[in-house]
């Protein structure tokens, strides 16, 4: 099975750059309405998932006090500073269906890459438990 029909594309996938400030990051995230996106870097490449938590205990371990957390103390920081390589795995356009089933035991979607680790978009966790359910009827 190719798992390219399941893929949502990145034009239609909520993302963020890895040098985006944690203010612009939050901003974006929050209009998403999701509570993690993919990170690419300026050459469009994947270098992880960032999520809600992610931004919190970061902002919460870089300030002294709750007090002190401004929007504008958000903007002396970068995603790549508090992104968590490694996290989130992507898989290639050729992985097979039961990879992907065991990726998604984990996360609500999986990243997918081309052959250059540049980011192509996502296949929602519902999308493959859709496939396996109805493979089995």
């Amino acid at each position: 099975m190719n798992i390219a029909s399941f893929l949502l594309p990145k034009a239609e996938v909520a993302f963020l750059r890895d040098d985006m400030t944690l203010r612009q990051g939050l901003e974006k995230l929050r209009r998403s309405g999701f509570t993690a996106v993919p990170v690419v870097d300026v050459e469009d490449r994947y270098v992880g998932v960032i999520s809600e938590g992610d931004f919190l205990w970061n902002i919460i371990s870089h300030n002294n006090s709750l007090d002190a957390i401004t929007m504008k103390s958000l903007e002396h920081m970068v995603i790549r500073d508090i992104l968590q390589s490694g996290k989130v795995g992507a898989v290639c356009i050729d992985t097979a269906m039961e990879e992907l089933l065991e990726r998604a035991k984990h996360q609500n979607f999986v990243p997918v890459i081309d052959d250059r680790s540049v980011f192509i978009g996502i296949i929602t966790r519902s999308d493959i438990i859709k496939y396996f359910c109805d493979r089995k009827n």
